[in-house]
């Protein structure tokens, strides 16, 4: 099996649902291997890093993915995201990623911890509530979602009666960021992002004509007095990454570290007592199962390597960020679930300038919530057979049954 044929294989449903053993078979063939015409595959977690961290490997952005087929313009997801700090490169990135950045410095993060605390007793007493007479409770949609949503809405200025609707808009929009073989398979991001789109459009006029001390007010008000600082385009864009982005990394987070300590007593039972420091857990989960499991960029320099692999303009390196977690040159037995690791650096937020500028925010969502969840349900287990998302770049699930009895 060459790089072209795990790239296949991971975009079949059965390589979605358990990629590992096709990761563990990229790193027989070397750190960096071709995969196919003008595209190499990266599972090396140093060779990850490096491109990561490299701003000649470029991400690719509106230009690039439609150089090769114009038809993708007519598609709003695409041309949504497209005015994203996700898909910007130097000097638009960093413009307008400088002016969010800092909603998420260390400081303001770690003042968020009372209202994370507060938001997390509400929704376990609302899920107390509802398996109170022994019946299974979606932790999914009870509080998997519930939580990151609502802290993320509350830093944006999203009104509490609208975030119940931004599930399904953001799962629909991802679709977007998936390996699309059919561009078909968009016209669900599309009606996405076009509701997206017209709903921040309508809250940014709100807030302008009646500011409120939120993001938005405060972007919305720089949008309209220094349109060269960040356009209107920019603005929406921005707004519904933040959004999307705010709650599915931390979401899958949660689900998928539940299910491993349903698989892993002895961890849930540290976290429980205090035993197990719930940042190391959350760097295991992030390495073991990561939310993010790919990202891509392209080569933009005529004499690019990786790990001793030429990348000349053009190609598209694939960095399979979940192979690198696993990566056993960098980590001893690699598919082992240990939270005791202390030295994990999961690649699952990035790195460089395109590092996630939400990951301490999604770590501290985390390393709270889950004892909280533990300590408040000693009882907490199964009730039926989880279900995951049919996705590669984006892993997680959709339902995840519990019992709280």
């Amino acid at each position: 099996m060459d790089g072209a044929s795990i790239i296949e294989r991971l975009m079949t449903t059965e390589g979605r649902f358990d990629p590992y053993p096709l990761y563990a078979r990229a790193h027989e063939l070397g750190a960096a291997t071709p995969a196919g015409p003008a595209a190499v595959l990266v599972a090396g977690h140093a060779a990850a890093n490096q491109v990561l961290r490299n701003p000649a490997f470029a991400v690719e952005d509106t230009r690039t993915l439609t150089a090769d087929n114009a038809d993708l313009l007519v598609h709003p997801s695409v041309v949504l995201l497209g005015h994203s700090v996700l898909q910007r490169n130097a000097p638009d990135h960093g413009r307008v990623r400088s002016l969010v950045a800092s909603a998420f410095n260390a400081r303001r993060v770690a003042a968020l911890r009372p209202a994370i605390e507060t938001t997390v007793a509400r929704l376990l007493d609302e899920l107390d509530d509802r398996g109170a007479d022994g019946s299974p409770v979606d932790f999914m949609d009870a509080f998997a979602f519930r939580l990151p949503v609502e802290v993320i809405c509350e830093l944006l200025g999203v009104p509490a009666a609208d975030r119940h609707r931004f599930r399904g808009l953001a799962s629909d929009l991802t679709i977007a960021l998936e390996l699309v073989q059919d561009l078909g398979e968009l016209a669900v991001a599309d009606a996405a992002a076009a509701e997206l789109e017209a709903y921040f459009a309508e809250l940014v006029a709100e807030r302008l004509a009646r500011p409120t001390g939120d993001l938005v007010s405060d972007l919305a008000r720089i949008a309209a007095d220094s349109p060269d600082r960040i356009s209107g385009e920019e603005l929406l864009g921005n707004l519904v990454l933040l959004l999307v982005a705010g709650f599915e990394t931390t979401t899958n987070l949660l689900g998928n570290g539940l299910t491993l300590l349903f698989r892993h007593p002895a961890a849930a039972e540290g976290l429980r007592t205090g035993g197990l420091d719930p940042s190391l857990f959350t760097d295991e989960v992030l390495r073991y199962d990561s939310p993010v499991q790919l990202t891509s960029r392209i080569s933009t320099a005529p004499d690019l390597t990786v790990a001793g692999l030429p990348t000349p303009s053009g190609t598209v390196v694939l960095v399979m960020l979940g192979a690198a977690n696993r990566d056993p040159a960098r980590y001893t037995r690699p598919d082992r679930f240990d939270p005791t690791r202390t030295d994990s650096q999961p690649l699952s937020f990035g790195g460089g300038s395109h590092f996630c500028l939400g990951s301490q925010l999604a770590r501290l969502e985390a390393d709270i919530a889950v004892p909280a969840l533990l300590d408040r349900f000693p009882r907490l287990a199964p009730a039926g057979i989880p279900v995951r998302r049919d996705r590669l770049v984006l892993r997680g699930y959709e339902s995840l049954p519990v019992a709280t009895r």
